[in-house]
Parts: C-alpha cells; structure tokens; sequence
C-alpha cells in the first residue's frame, strides 16, 4: 500500500503555528531562522506570536505555510510514495519531493504571494463556496452569468468554490441557492484566486518559474491542473505556472492516487482540512494529519 503526503494552502495557517518545532528541533529552527533571512523579515515573529491580522496578509500567509509544511516534513524525515498538494501546497509538495530546494522553493512562493497580492489589488475579486450540488450544476452556473466567474477549487463531492468579479459570483451564489444548494457563501479572502483574473501575476510568475532549477522529483507528484501524476521537470513548471489561473482538481487528484494503490494520507502543516476533505471523498482509505510533532 503506498503512502501519500498531502499539504495545506492558504487558509489553513494559525498564530502559534511551527513554534514547537522552532524551540524542540535544531534542524528546524535552522531552517526558520534562513527563511527569516531569505524573505528579508522575521515572518517567525508574526507566525509564533502574530495577530490574526498579520499572519492573513497573502504575503504572509504563503510563505508562513508553506514553511510550516516543509520544515515538518523535514523534522519527520519523511519517504513518501506519492505527494500533492492544494494550490500553494503544491510548491511545499514540491520541495518536500526534491524537485526544488528549500531556498528556491521560499523564493517562489514569496515571489508568488506579492504577484497574487498585485494582482488582487488591481483586479478586485472574490470567492464563494457553493455546498450540496453537483460539480457539472457548478460550472452550468458559472457559464450562464454576465462576468468573470468560474469553478475554481473541487474540494470533495458536493463542495466547490467559485472565484472571479464581485457582482458576477454574488449572481452565481444567487443561482446556485435557486438551484438548490444546500449553502453558498463568500470565503473571507483577498481576491479571486485560480481565475482569470489571476492572469497578471501568473505572467509575472511564470519568469521565475521558468528559471529556477527544478529537478527530477523522487516520487511522482499529482499536480492541481489535471490530477495526474508528474516526474518530468518541464512538465510540472508547465503546470506549475497554468495553476494560477486554473481551478484545483483536488477531488479528482485524491481519487487519482488512490486508483493508482495510494492507501494512506498524511498530510503535514498547520490545521486539518485536507483530511476532512480526503474522507469525504473515500471513507476506505487511512487518513492523519500532523501539524506538530
């Protein structure tokens, strides 16, 4: 039976997060410590002892998470068979694979959060999560409005959240209640990720994508765009850099893995919502989550 490591995006962080690891493993705190240098401030200040304010900025956020994910893999010593991850997870993934380095991995996600952060700024968006319909109903929906609205994350069977304009996903919120959602509702977040509207940070991305060394990964990783499986280099930075303006097939990269003998999920960072997730897509496989050791 293969074993998966899955992490977490951007919601999934909590003031406190990584303190632990910080005060009861060398490596870790190495690791901490070079990533207050690489970003240029001490993020373990608003990470350990933040306010909730703080630790939500995406420029914060991103990086906050992904090296909780990293530096608990690394303090676990981790093998996996399998990895994946849900949007910015999917660099953590990434890292954790070594097909990137720590540092290279930092520098994107920070690059990645102040181009998502820009692009929020100029193109005002939002995102909904629309509960108890159909995948297919979801997209019906979002195709029949006026505006920038599209399906942006499959989270489990019958939960999908919608990203683009303001008025164009209230009007999709409002179609989907018609139609029977059991709820649709607007998620506190900065703008509308994996949407077109993503387009002007993917572009400022994709220039540092495409230059930094990727290698070849020690385990296949199921990448957000597809569900499928990548060892390739060239293939996953292709991928990597479409993720922004694309929606995050996490329903179908679980069930994906576990057609391919994945058997066991843990997934690694702060918060458990990938595990709620996973089991909600199959109850037959063995599911953790460690945010701490």
């Amino acid at each position: 039976m293969k074993h998966a490591y899955v992490f977490p995006g951007q919601g999934a962080q909590a003031v406190g997060m990584g303190k632990d690891l910080y005060e009861n493993v060398p490596e870790a705190k190495a690791l901490f410590e070079q990533a207050n240098e690489i970003l240029g401030f001490r993020i373990t200040d608003i990470m350990f002892a933040g306010t909730d304010e703080e630790l939500k900025q995406t420029k914060v956020t991103q990086p906050a998470v992904f090296l909780h994910s990293v530096v608990m893999a690394k303090a676990l010593g981790v093998n996996p068979d399998a990895v994946a991850g849900h949007s910015l997870g999917e660099f953590s993934a990434l890292v954790v694979a070594g097909a990137l380095s720590f540092e290279d991995g930092l520098k994107l996600v920070s690059k990645r959060a102040m181009a998502m952060q820009a692009a929020c700024e100029q193109q005002p968006g939002t995102m909904a999560a629309i509960l108890g319909l159909e995948d297919a109903k979801v997209e019906e929906i979002c195709a029949s409005i006026d505006g920038v609205v599209v399906a942006a994350n499959y989270n489990c069977p019958g939960q999908l959240v919608i990203s683009g304009a303001v008025e164009a996903v209230d009007a999709a919120c409002a179609k989907a209640k018609e139609a029977g959602a059991r709820r649709a509702l607007r998620l506190p977040v900065g703008g509308a990720f994996h949407s077109p509207l993503m387009e002007p940070a993917k572009q400022e991305l994709e220039k540092a994508i495409e230059e930094a060394p990727f290698r070849t990964p020690t385990c296949p990783i199921y990448q957000n765009v597809d569900a499928k499986p990548y060892t390739d280099p060239a293939a996953i930075k292709a991928n990597l850099i479409a993720q922004l303006t694309a929606p995050v097939r996490w329903t179908y990269i679980v069930k994906q893995m576990i057609a391919d003998g994945v058997g066991e999920f843990t997934e690694l960072g702060p918060g458990a919502v990938l595990q709620g997730l996973i089991k909600k897509v199959s109850g037959d496989v063995a599911v953790e989550s460690k945010s701490t050791l």
